[in-house]
């Protein structure tokens, strides 16, 4: 229900509306800035006590999930450009938490898996993001997590951090079809 006096949404049961109304969008936006920020906050409290950013956990936990798994999928895992994955590969290589090797059927393509040191990290712990988002989610009802991974999808897709369905299908089909250039 719309506020008539000033065109605004009414907050519904639930809400905290801090300031003047923004409208949802606006709210939304404001919200997607907050978590960021939450993001990278976390992050940087994580590097000095657990000695790993957010991202590096991530790959740890990953890679843990995943023995011998490319760099390339592990970028697809994480929508990212491989790029812009390698730097963390080599931080993670020189600190002894990850070793390399080299994909025996295929030379250019590394593997990468956990050393002893990867291993000792590799298991939940406080003061993460991780610990944050299962908190959070240990909250919520599967459906309104399921709601909101949607929700979240949608925008991904929509600023192209993840590709639409049909761009996958698309890609999928055209690396099948045979070049007879």
């Amino acid at each position: 229900m719309k506020d008539t006096a000033s065109g605004e949404p009414d907050p519904q049961e639930g809400e905290r509306l801090k300031g003047p109304p923004l409208g949802e969008v606006l709210e939304f936006m404001r919200l997607l800035w907050a978590v960021d920020h939450g993001l990278q906050s976390t992050s940087k409290r994580m590097e000095s006590t657990l000695g790993l950013t957010g991202p590096q956990r991530l790959v740890i936990r990953l890679v843990g999930r995943f023995p011998g798994i490319t760099a390339g999928t592990l970028a697809q895992i994480l929508h990212v450009h491989p790029s812009t994955l390698t730097g963390v590969l080599k931080r993670l290589e020189k600190r002894g938490l990850l070793e390399r090797k080299s994909d025996p059927l295929d030379g250019r393509k590394a593997l990468f898996a956990l050393t002893e040191s990867g291993r000792a990290l590799d298991i939940p712990s406080e003061g993460t993001v991780e610990s944050a988002v299962q908190r959070v989610l240990s909250r919520m009802s599967r459906n309104r997590i399921l709601c909101t991974q949607d929700v979240l999808t949608a925008l991904a897709q929509e600023l192209g951090g993840v590709p639409h369905p049909e761009e996958e299908l698309a890609a999928d089909s055209a690396a099948k079809k045979p070049d007879f250039r």
